[in-house]
């Protein structure tokens, strides 16, 4: 077969996956998804922000006074920054997949 033709078959046979598709919560697993939701709450509330305000004012007052490594600040101030911007990032990369 040519190029072409198995370009043509590959298309004709492509579907979207499986993992694009949102399947409900199974049943019994109400008290779970509740845990699991209230955690989130907590890591990404108020008092967390807070939390990570003051770590990010206190490593970057360490690390101009030469008290920490610089690659270890930005390590924590770059781990902040994907946590609190988690549901930004996996938006965007639904967004850039068709999704």
């Amino acid at each position: 077969m040519t190029l072409r033709r198995w370009a043509l078959a590959l298309l004709v046979l492509s579907a979207p996956a499986s993992a694009q598709y949102a399947a409900p919560d199974p049943a019994g697993s109400g008290p779970i998804v509740g845990a699991v939701n209230w955690l989130q709450g907590t890591l990404l509330g108020n008092v967390a922000t807070a939390v990570a305000v003051i770590a990010v004012a206190a490593i970057g007052f360490m690390m101009l006074t030469g008290r920490i490594n610089w690659k270890y600040g930005a390590t924590v101030v770059l781990g902040l920054f994907v946590l609190f911007g988690a549901a930004s990032i996996v938006g965007g990369i639904r967004s850039v997949a068709g999704g």
